[in-house]
């Protein structure tokens, strides 16, 4: 039997890293000058246990382009490297000096300490037909070196003279990199990637980053002028926020950064993936929904953890039970925040609730564990008065009267107060509260309750006529003979290619309209939510509208539509009535629009 050790040849493995390490060949801008600043960090670590002799003096990188030698140099001033540690740690692919810096110096900092695989130097090699590395070590005595490689096995190494400490890359680029001597280029690279790393960066005599950013400072240390500005850099053109939570974590993982709650005027407005994802300042995401939970992903902000397991291009996440136990740290972060905000300033909790109706009704229907938090700072408001209502005060102000005979609570709700006023001036004559429901999501969102509150049921104001919103009643005797009631019946069969039209003849009270139109729930939602899913939902979305026309027989009216002599003018005047009804629930569309005013225009001629 033989056992030995598995050889890397890098006759193979070259052209592997200039091809497949990155998946984004600009990343080796975020690798390089990520670099640089562990290079820096790490002098800082060494001189505050007295390791590292003299001055710091100014720690900074810097990165410059020669468009003449097609060239792009990154500096830094950090600890250098002597002729040794050149040979280990660029001759031998994937060896990571973090990795080694964190194992010898453990507890000193070793957080600011941002690589850990070894391989982020080689991605300049995507970019390069050769590469230069002038470096000068810290320690005292130290020569400084040159190294050069193109990409092939071989390289040179040698000593020079090189005044100041630190390092220099020199990247000359090929052919197909050149788009890398543009400013433009690398200044939008170094935006997305570069701008809250912890050491100064200047770029064409600029500092192009914040160091310090406001997530890695203490919320005692910060006003809220302090979150608001920082939500301006990094949202420049938006909206001030409602609010935010500042997360600051140490145990049992390493989570820092700020959430915050966007004003959002409509439902079309949502946006997600604006939650960046940082791993010790180093962008690595804007794709978090594996660490934010779904129905957080509408915040935006900023979240860094150095205990995210990450891939060598740091680009994407990897199963990890950290993951699970900060996604869970965050949702109860924010339920406690919005419980805090309710019991505190419930005003202010309710001016907002427009925008925060979304998060909050959203996590209800996604996770248990917020929605058993939620509970007590969801609210509906009621359309008349336009008060707020908790579940439980909503139950008190309206079980006499909107308890069913099962001994379930019906909320009545609307989702156009304008187009459903009629409806909600009967249920509201009748005592009872009509809540809005008018969002996007609402309609998904009352399935859910129905099946995760207690004894709820959602109905909406339009549903049925006044007297069985609640429980189905009987209809109550009309003043018309049963003969006029039949004919009624017959003149209201009107046929509309665009809806099923079911006619019923009720004595209701004298002041209701005429005509109600109403749309069973059940079908109503169905279709609803078919037109929301597209795909095969659109084609149960397509079929034609459920409607029931209730004849209001103890209407005046109809003394006078019954005692028309001209057939063709009782029809005229029975087949308005009927499409007055359906205007009143937005089924009176094209033609049948045009012929309803048509005909409305001869009858008062």
């Amino acid at each position: 039997m033989q056992k030995g050790s598995i050889r890397v040849q890098t006759e193979n493995i070259f052209p592997i890293i200039k091809k497949f390490l990155y998946s984004e060949h600009d990343i080796f801008i975020r690798e390089l000058v990520s670099n640089a600043v562990d290079a820096n960090q790490k002098l800082k670590t060494l001189s505050s246990i007295g390791e590292a002799k003299g001055e710091l003096g100014d720690l900074r990188i810097d990165i410059k382009i020669d468009k003449e030698k097609k060239s792009l140099t990154i500096s830094d001033t950090g600890l250098g490297m002597t002729d040794e540690e050149v040979d280990k740690y660029l001759n031998q692919v994937a060896f990571s000096g973090a990795e080694e810096f964190l194992e010898k110096y453990k507890g000193q900092n070793e957080a600011n300490i941002i690589g850990h695989f070894g391989l982020g130097f080689y991605s300049s090699f995507m970019v390069s037909e050769r590469v230069e590395v002038f470096s000068k070590s810290f320690k005292e005595g130290s020569k400084a070196v040159r190294w050069e490689c193109d990409g092939s096995p071989e390289f040179t190494l040698e000593e020079i003279e090189k005044e100041s400490r630190g390092t220099d890359i020199v990247l000359h680029l090929n052919a197909e990199s050149e788009e890398f001597l543009e400013p433009s280029r690398i200044s939008t690279v170094l935006e997305k990637f570069c701008r809250f790393l912890p050491i100064p960066i200047f770029f064409e005599d600029k500092q192009i980053n914040n160091p310090a950013p406001a997530w890695t400072k203490k919320p005692s240390e910060l006003t809220d002028e302090d979150y608001q500005n920082f939500y301006k850099e990094l949202y420049p053109f938006g909206e001030a926020p409602l609010f935010w939570i500042h997360l600051n974590v140490d145990y049992p993982f390493n989570l820092t950064g700020i959430l915050y709650f966007p004003k959002i005027k409509q439902s079309y407005e949502i946006q997600k993936d604006k939650i960046q994802l940082y791993c010790n300042q180093v962008f690595v995401t804007d794709e978090v929904k594996d660490i934010v939970p779904e129905f957080l992903m509408l915040m935006h902000g900023v979240i860094d953890s150095p205990d995210i397991p990450l891939n060598v291009s740091r680009s994407y996440l990897q199963g990890d039970p950290n993951v699970r136990k900060i996604n869970s740290h965050i949702t109860k972060k924010v339920a406690d925040k919005l419980e805090e905000i309710f019991k505190n300033d419930r005003k202010q909790f309710e001016e907002k609730w427009e925008s925060l109706g979304l998060f909050v009704k959203y996590g209800m229907m996604t996770d248990d564990k917020f929605l058993e938090k939620a509970n007590k700072f969801h609210i509906l408001q009621d359309c008349k008065d336009e008060k707020f209502y908790t579940l439980e005060e909503y139950r008190l102000a309206t079980e006499t009267l909107q308890k069913n005979k099962d001994g379930k609570l019906v909320i009545l709700y609307t989702t156009n107060p304008v187009q459903q006023d009629a409806y909600i001036q009967q249920a509201a004559a009748k005592g009872y509260m009509v809540v809005k429901l008018e969002t996007i999501i609402d309609n998904g969102f009352l399935n859910q309750m129905e099946m995760k509150w207690e004894n709820v049921q959602f109905v909406r104001v339009d549903s049925d006529i006044v007297d069985n919103l609640i429980d189905k009643q009987e209809g109550g005797d009309s003043v018309l003979s049963k003969e006029d009631e039949t004919k009624l019946k017959d003149l209201f069969a009107v046929k509309n290619p665009e809806i099923n039209v079911s006619v019923e003849v009720k004595g209701l009270s004298a002041d209701a309209p005429p005509v109600v139109a109403t749309r069973p729930e059940f079908m109503r939602r169905m279709k609803d939510m078919a037109a929301m899913q597209g795909g095969m939902g659109a084609f149960y979305a397509n079929m034609p509208d459920e409607v029931t026309l209730t004849v209001n027989g103890n209407h005046a009216i109809y003394k006078t539509v019954l005692a028309e002599t001209e057939k063709e003018k009782q029809e005229k005047l029975v087949h308005n009535l009927a499409d007055l009804a359906l205007l009143s629930q937005g089924l009176l569309k094209g033609n049948s629009l045009t012929s309803f005013i048509n005909r409305s225009v001869e009858l008062m001629g």
